[in-house]
């Protein structure tokens, strides 16, 4: 996985090198649906594949995310990023590996799993009992979100809603 981030770090660098040659032509709003569309979708596209991976593997799309918000909010390279991600609504990038897990997770236990897992929830469901909502909803944070505060865990926790529909809008 480790040379797969590395390739999607590399072209997200390259989108980022030609989207700050034209921000300022285009504007705060168009730079930041621009940013949305070929980077952060890049790095979300089967993001969930990354669970359970190190905080070494992971780092290069936290970069990018970082310099992502850099360039939307014009910061130079030594002021800090957590509250631009924060107005932007970005979660982590750990966090929204495991955002993703769990909004999964949560249709297969209402049942409304898509339609490749309904087999694979059917066999698994036959051969051992179904956890309850609670236990999968009580697991640690993952490692690589200890260096964020407890406040800015309280503002991604408050905000984890509002960033789920507004990439799928």
């Amino acid at each position: 996985m480790k040379q797969h981030v590395t390739k999607v770090a590399a072209i997200c660098y390259y989108h980022l090198r030609r989207l700050r040659q034209i921000r300022r032509r285009v504007g705060s709003e168009v730079t930041i649906r621009l940013v949305l569309a070929l980077i952060m979708s890049r790095i979300d596209y089967c993001n969930s594949a990354l669970a359970g991976l190190p905080q070494s593997t992971t780092a290069p799309l936290q970069r990018v995310q970082n310099a992502a918000a850099r360039l939307v909010f014009e910061l130079g390279p030594k002021e800090h990023v957590t509250p631009s991600l924060l107005q932007l609504y970005w979660l982590p990038v750990c966090w929204q590996v495991q955002f993703k897990i769990c909004c999964l997770m949560h249709s297969i236990y209402r049942g409304n799993s898509p339609v490749y897992l309904k087999n694979i929830v059917r066999s698994v469901a036959a051969s051992r009992p179904r956890p309850g909502l609670r236990s999968a909803l009580s697991s640690s944070q993952p490692t690589c979100c200890r260096a964020y505060t407890d406040q800015v865990r309280r503002a991604c926790f408050l905000t984890r809603r509002s960033v789920s529909v507004e990439r799928i809008a």
